[in-house]
């Protein structure tokens, strides 16, 4: 059975990974993330932490499509670290996540095929070693109605179980839902066939 496209899998925490091949080292770090600010801030203190290693690759991804990726290859040769770390993101239908691997060089090059094979694996590592938890992409529903229409409303909330993110009762009925990407249409329709309801 196919996963919802609105279900990924993410780290729960952080984790490392560790692959070595003919005297160089490569130490993976994963890290959970949302934004892409936080990524440069983690790749920029492990710059920092690691800075003897001479390269520190990285890969990417953040919500469950494409649109928002990144990969550097930090001055190995161009489609040997940061695609290979970020193909393990996608095969293992991860994303909010950030992997870097830092490469300490051991005196022998190891060529193409070995530099994706090495990153690969110390990708791989990290993520085999992670906690992995499953999220469920949600977006908001936001309501504007009176007091009169506030049963119905929350007969809709609880029998499709939705999350309430706010709200606010003061004048009229303010409430901000929490909803499932692959429900939002049909529910949105529910709420719009209440007459007086403001989807604001």
């Amino acid at each position: 059975m196919d996963t919802p496209k609105d279900i990924y899998n993410t780290f729960k925490n952080n984790s490392e990974g560790l692959f070595k091949d003919r005297g160089s080292k490569f130490l993976a770090f994963g890290f959970p993330i949302t934004d892409e600010q936080k990524a440069k801030e983690l790749v920029s203190e492990t710059r920092k932490k690691y800075h003897d290693a001479r390269h520190h690759c990285y890969a990417y991804r953040i919500g469950p499509s494409d649109n928002k990726f990144r990969v550097n290859d930090d001055g190995e040769p161009s489609g040997t670290a940061g695609k290979p770390i970020y193909g393990q993101i996608i095969a293992n239908n991860l994303s909010d996540i950030l992997i870097i691997v830092v490469r300490y060089f051991g005196g022998t090059l190891l060529g193409t095929s070995g530099l994706i094979n090495a990153y690969r694996s110390a990708a791989n590592d990290c993520i085999t070693n992670a906690q992995i938890i499953e999220k469920v992409l949600k977006s908001p529903i936001n309501l504007r109605y009176k007091y009169e229409l506030l049963s119905k409303v929350m007969r809709i909330v609880k029998e499709e179980d939705l999350e309430i993110d706010q709200q606010d009762f003061t004048e009229d009925c303010k409430l901000s839902l929490l909803v499932r990407q692959t429900d939002y249409e049909r529910i949105q329709n529910r709420f719009k066939d209440i007459y007086g309801i403001e989807l604001t």
